[in-house]
C-alpha cells in the first residue's frame, strides 16, 4: 500500500420526491455526511442492510450520481462533474447484477470494448481486438465468447464479462457494487478469487459493497459499516470481527452462521427489534438509537461524532465514546 488513492470528506446525497400540489418540497437523505479514505492496493469492504446507502455511496464516488455536498479527492485532485470525464478512465465500476447490466443486443467482444470507444482512443480494429481478447482472458474466458451475446452464459460468466469491461481501459480504482449477491454461494467462491487475484497482478484499489459479511471478511483489508446513511465504524477486517465496537456492528456479527453446532449453540445472538426508520424523516440525534438495545436521552439530543477510538479503529456511538 502506497498512501491514500481515494479521500471522501462529508458526503452527501439527497434525492428530491414529488409532494402534492402545494405542499413542501421533500428529500430523501441516502448518504449523510460519509467520510473515509482508502489506500492504494488495498480493499475497502462497505457492508450494512439493503438500503442503507452503500450503492448510492459508490455511485457518488464515480459521480454516476451527482453528490449533494461534500468532496471526493481522488490520488490527490478533487473530482466533480467538470472534469469527471479525465477520471473516467482511471476509476470502473462492477455492477450487481449481471443479468441487467450487459446490453442484451450486443455481443460479448462489443461489451467488452465498449470503454474503449466510449473514451474515443486512437486504436485501429486490430489493436482493440487484442485488448478484448486479453481481456477475457483475464478473467478466464476465450476467443470463442467474443460473438455470444449474454444471454447464453451463466450468471458467473456474465459477471466474468462485467468484470472483463470494467478492467479493458486499465482503471487503477473499482467500485465492486455487490458482485456476487445475485450469484451461487460456490460460483461467488470463484469470482472473488478471481478478483482478489486480479487485483495482485494489476495493482488495483477495491471499494468492495456487499452485506455478506463472511464475503467482506475474506477480501477486504479494511471495513465501514452504514446504517441508514450514516458510516457507524470503520477499521481493519481482522479488528472488526474480534472487536467491534458500535452496537450495530455487534448485532450484525451475532447474526453470522456458524457451522460448528456446537459453538452455535454457545454463541450468543443479539435480537435486533423494530424496523428501520423512513429516510424521509430520519431519527434526531443517532440514526440507530430507536433500535439500539443500550439508548439513552443524549442519544436523541446529539448526533455521535465518528472519532478514532483506538488507532485505526473509528467509531460513532455515545456509549463507545462516555464508556457505559
Amino acid at each position: 500500500m502506497m498512501g491514500k488513492l481515494l479521500l471522501v470528506e462529508h458526503l452527501e446525497k439527497n434525492f428530491p420526491i414529488k409532494t402534492g400540489w402545494g405542499q413542501s418540497k421533500k428529500s430523501v437523505s441516502a448518504v449523510n455526511d460519509v467520510s473515509l479514505y482508502i489506500e492504494k492496493g488495498e480493499t475497502f469492504g462497505m457492508v450494512g442492510e439493503s438500503g442503507c446507502g452503500k450503492s448510492t455511496f459508490g455511485r457518488c464516488v464515480l459521480h454516476l450520481y451527482e453528490p449533494s455536498a461534500g468532496k471526493v479527492i481522488f490520488d490527490g485532485a478533487e473530482v466533480n462533474m467538470r472534469n469527471i470525464d479525465t477520471y473516467r478512465k482511471r476509476m470502473q465500476i462492477v455492477f450487481q447484477d449481471p443479468y441487467s447490466s450487459l446490453d442484451p443486443r450486443m455481443t460479448v467482444g462489443d461489451i467488452v470494448g465498449e470503454p474503449l470507444v466510449a473514451q474515443k482512443l486512437p486504436l485501429s480494429r486490430k489493436e482493440r481486438y487484442d485488448i478484448v481478447v486479453d481481456q477475457l482472458r483475464f478473467v478466464g474466458m476465450n476467443t470463442e465468447h467474443m460473438n455470444r451475446y449474454p444471454h447464453e452464459f451463466s450468471g458467473g460468466q456474465r459477471q466474468r464479462i462485467s468484470i472483463a469491461r470494467a478492467l479493458t481501459i486499465k482503471p487503477e480504482f473499482i467500485v465492486c457494487d455487490e458482485p456476487v449477491s445475485a450469484l451461487d454461494v460456490s460460483i461467488q467462491a470463484q469470482v472473488i478469487n478471481m478478483l482478489i487475484e486480479l487485483q495482485q497482478k494489476l495493482g488495483l484499489t477495491y471499494l468492495f459493497i456487499a452485506h455478506d459479511l463472511a464475503v467482506v471478511r475474506h477480501i477486504s483489508n479494511r471495513i465501514g459499516v452504514m446504517y441508514l446513511g450514516n458510516l457507524v465504524e470503520t477499521c481493519p477486517a481482522k479488528e472488526l470481527y474480534s472487536n467491534p465496537f458500535h452496537p450495530y456492528t455487534q448485532i450484525l456479527l451475532s447474526a453470522i452462521p456458524i457451522p460448528d453446532p456446537k459453538i452455535s449453540r454457545s454463541k450468543k445472538r443479539i435480537i435486533l427489534e423494530g424496523d428501520v426508520p423512513s429516510p424521509l424523516s430520519p431519527p434526531s440525534g443517532c440514526r440507530f438509537r430507536t433500535r439500539c438495545p443500550y439508548a439513552r436521552e443524549i442519544c436523541s439530543e446529539q448526533t455521535p461524532g465518528n472519532r478514532e477510538v483506538t488507532p485505526g479503529h473509528f467509531c460513532a456511538c455515545h456509549k463507545v465514546e462516555c464508556g457505559w
